[in-house]
């Protein structure tokens, strides 16, 4: 018999769901559970969890820095993580924003390369940390497939993200892009679908490569041809075929 997934198993403190992300989807509802750890035997279950270190980070909290050398993994059983990059120009761009299951610094810590993102709490999380030598065991003995498989999709929701900002030619067909991208977790109401975002300004524009001042202009231009609004954390898309159009979907 197999556990269904790590985190939501009888007697655990956290139940949470997984799911694969484009960049900055951002997962406010539940879905079906599937990810590195699921469907793994009890024992290794049990295994783990003899390892791991769980911890409450508050926001704002950083994980990780970018060049640092690696200290093991993060897996996320609750609130969501900024994973960023900077330029030399310090110049910030979002590459995406890991939620509730995935495992952060699987790269790093198998390959023993420095971190290549910097890791930074969005809100409060619960986090488990597993150190790196006790991790390496852990894959060796058990989940040589699921870290493969877990890399695999990490490239490829790269590659998506990479493909969607080359791909427009305007910031408003990006910023479109985003948030359509959104609309697929949001809630249908009377007045459009409505979707809760925890991102400022500064962080929206470094999720499509922009400037905050530039999002802001966007924001208000989608504001006045009715396909958009946001007000506080609350963004209503009230012409999500107006949306589509822009990026010629």
């Amino acid at each position: 018999m197999t556990a269904r997934c790590y985190g939501a198993r009888m007697g655990d403190r956290y139940e949470y769901a997984i799911r694969h992300s484009n960049y900055g989807k951002l997962p406010d509802l539940q879905v079906a559970a599937f990810g590195f750890f699921c469907e793994l035997p009890k024992g290794p279950l049990e295994e783990l969890e003899k390892v791991k270190y769980a911890s409450a980070y508050p926001q704002g909290a950083m994980l990780f820095v970018e060049g640092q050398a690696p200290r093991g993994v993060y897996i996320v059983c609750s609130g969501r993580v900024k994973l960023s990059t900077t330029s030399r120009e310090v110049k910030t761009l979002i590459l995406r924003i890991a939620q509730a299951g995935e495992v952060l610094g699987l790269h790093a810590t198998v390959s023993g390369r420095p971190y290549e993102l910097t890791g930074e709490t969005l809100r409060p999380c619960q986090l488990d940390f597993v150190r790196r030598d006790d991790f390496l065991r852990f894959l060796q003995h058990h989940a040589c497939l699921n870290a493969a498989q877990h890399l695999s999709q990490n490239c490829q929701n790269a590659y998506e993200m990479i493909r969607s900002l080359g791909l427009s030619h305007s910031v408003g067909e990006k910023l479109a892009r985003l948030l359509l991208e959104w609309a697929s977790d949001g809630e249908a109401t009377k007045d459009g679908i409505r979707i809760k975002v925890s991102l400022t300004h500064e962080e929206i524009a470094q999720l499509i490569g922009t400037s905050r001042e530039t999002v802001t202009g966007v924001l208000s231009e989608f504001r006045k041809k009715k396909f958009a609004q946001l007000r506080g954390s609350t963004l209503m898309i009230m012409n999500r075929a107006g949306l589509e159009k822009l990026v010629g979907t």
